[in-house]
């Protein structure tokens, strides 16, 4: 039984940083993408960025991308996300998760990943 574990959320102001841990415990993830997805209130859930399983490749949803980085700890089964630079359409509750298909996360195919965090809740606002 893989267990995903989200830290780091909170509230964080316009223009702010905030660094999102995930730690994964009860079965090597090593050979998996990581990733993180958001939903915010009312919205649907939608891809954040992604990792390979290496740690060589990113991908990063269009409205994060050059404020956010995803980052693989060299275990290979700690991600990070770190927030830069944050808008108030940033506020949604983040979620690790991990899937064998580096491509259901940059297809957005929420429903085809494997494993899912519960969540951390991130709130930017002044």
């Amino acid at each position: 039984q893989v267990q995903l574990a989200e830290s780091g959320g909170g509230l964080v102001q316009p223009g702010g940083s905030l660094r999102l841990s995930c730690s994964a415990s009860g079965k090597s993830l090593r050979t998996y993408a990581m990733g993180w997805f958001r939903q915010a209130p009312g919205k649907d859930r939608e891809f954040v960025a992604v990792v390979s399983w290496t740690g060589s490749t990113t991908s990063y949803a269009d409205s994060v991308k050059g404020r956010f980085t995803i980052s693989r700890h060299s275990t290979q089964d700690t991600i990070y996300l770190q927030l830069n630079n944050v808008k108030r359409e940033d506020t949604a509750v983040y979620y690790c998760s991990a899937d064998s298909a580096f491509v259901n996360y940059v297809q957005d195919r929420s429903n085809e990943i494997e494993y899912w965090g519960k969540g951390t809740l991130v709130t930017v606002s002044s």
